[in-house]
């Protein structure tokens, strides 16, 4: 059964320890009250409060001293991005801290879950290979029954304008934020792309995404071989995650494709039920150790820093009534075949890195991210809470900050992102339709499944530029792991 992690008034220790003669309720000027709920947060969970100065617990001796501190801060998220660290955890890119808030915590609430406000479009920039300046999206998959989708647009097809303006390194982000917009499709022409004559208006609407894409069986030879497409821990779904294994049990596979390629992670819960899917021979083992702030860490017993491989599902409302109890469906697997790209990350690389003491990972691929870290959401309440006492109602900010470091059993991660053994990427003028045998990921993984052949490596050349933007950039979970914070 899961375990959560009571941290619920380790904020209210430290407060009062530091201001022991303070209310916080009531000594709070109203002009202030969101910054106080910022630095209170960061104060009690960000992962390196220890080094930030003004986020120390001797930073002020009395609540008219943080009061004056916070009234010079400036806005909610001036104050947010001045406490944030920028540590050696991140050797690939120092500056990605993946902390972040926003205000409007029920489209983040909502973005967990797979529901956003899209085009359906999922999109990656490439540079001209002439070297111009102007760049061409590719479509490497479109949402079902978003707008896109019903429109006709398909996997693999390519845009170079979009409202008749022709898209540029500079410029590719903001071309895609309007709510209504057309595209001009285009032929790729060695990497030079030039518009066919089709136009199409693509409409946002809120959808929500099935994160199981793909659930199939491949008979090739004596093989039968589960492949599954997942591109998001969404809690929401976990039930549907285990019926597919269910029938994978059912079509009695004999190996496991999982295309993580597109997946920049979600829930840590759903990645130890996924992980405990694939296996089954660990029940009650070790699945990972957090590592959180000293001040959390002194506060709490060590089993609260361990997840555990578990044979069951368990989910509960806010008001702790199960809504969800089954069992697991597993397949106890020695070896994993993980299909992984330049998007792949966090919780993504949880399964990765927490499987491969138990069990043989082999990759096929390019490298991930190296994101070895994970969030919690904070809302203004006593415990930081949604469902805290003396919630603030009267807005809507609230905030992601990394609070811990997740390591495998054998205290390991990989902050440079994970290598893979059988190297391909992408090719943007062939992608393949995802799922089919013959898709060139695919079609490689299957092939080392069956032959143990790792092929000639196929990276990122002249003619297969490594993407520089892609359209999940702008989700408000981008690249995000997180725990559930009761």
């Amino acid at each position: 059964m899961k375990k959560y992690f009571q941290l619920k008034n380790l904020f209210l220790i430290v407060f009062t320890v530091t201001l022991a003669s303070c209310s916080k309720t009531e000594d709070i000027p109203q002009d202030i009250e969101i910054n106080d709920f910022v630095w209170g947060g960061m104060n009690a969970y960000y992962k390196w409060q220890g080094i930030i100065p003004d986020l120390s617990d001797n930073r002020f001796s009395t609540r008219e001293q943080l009061n004056s501190y916070l009234s010079g801060t400036g806005t909610p998220d001036e104050l947010f991005n001045s406490l944030l660290s920028y540590p050696n955890e991140f050797p690939k890119d120092p500056n990605r801290v993946f902390s972040w808030i926003t205000s409007d915590y029920i489209a983040l609430e909502n973005s967990f879950q797979g529901i956003r406000l899209t085009s359906g479009l999922k999109l990656v920039a490439i540079p001209y290979a002439d070297n111009s300046g102007n760049a061409y999206v590719v479509v490497r998959d479109v949402v079902t029954g978003s707008d896109a989708d019903i429109k006709g647009i398909t996997r693999g097809m390519i845009i170079s304008e979009v409202n008749g303006t022709q898209i540029t390194t500079g410029n590719v982000s903001q071309l895609f934020e309007p709510n209504n917009f057309t595209v001009s499709l285009a032929d790729y022409n060695g990497g030079n792309p030039t518009t066919n004559g089709t136009i199409i208006n693509i409409v946002k609407s809120e959808v929500t995404e099935n994160p199981i894409k793909v659930a199939t069986i491949i008979n090739e030879g004596a093989n039968r071989i589960g492949y599954l497409m997942y591109n998001q821990f969404a809690s929401d779904f976990d039930d549907e995650l285990n019926q597919a294994f269910a029938n994978f049990q059912t079509g009695g596979i004999t190996d496991l494709v999982l295309d993580l390629r597109y997946n920049g992670g979600g829930s840590v819960a759903s990645a130890v039920y996924l992980s405990s899917m694939i296996t089954g021979q660990f029940n009650g083992e070790v699945f990972a150790n957090k590592i959180w702030n000293e001040k959390v860490m002194a506060n709490f017993s060590a089993d609260n820093f361990i997840d555990r491989f578990t044979d069951r599902i368990v989910k509960k409302d806010s008001n702790g009534n199960t809504i969800l109890d089954e069992t697991i469906n597993s397949l106890n697997l020695s070896t994993v075949y993980i299909i992984v790209s330049e998007q792949t990350a966090s919780a993504s690389e949880l399964i990765i890195n927490c499987l491969r003491p138990y069990i043989d990972v082999k990759l096929v691929g390019t490298e991930t991210v190296g994101k070895q870290v994970a969030s919690i959401t904070l809302y203004d309440s006593d415990d930081y809470t949604r469902n805290g006492p003396n919630f603030n109602a009267s807005h809507t900010w609230a905030m992601q900050p990394i609070v811990l470091e997740i390591q495998n059993r054998d205290g390991q991660n990989e902050p440079n992102g994970f290598t893979a053994e059988v190297q391909i990427a992408e090719d943007n003028s062939n992608l393949g339709v995802l799922g089919d045998p013959t898709e060139p990921l695919l079609e490689r993984t299957i092939q080392y499944i069956t032959t143990g052949a790792r092929g000639t490596n196929f990276s990122f050349t002249s003619e297969v530029e490594k993407p520089i933007w892609n359209s999940n950039m702008k989700n408000l979970d981008y690249n995000n792991m997180y725990i559930q914070f009761k």
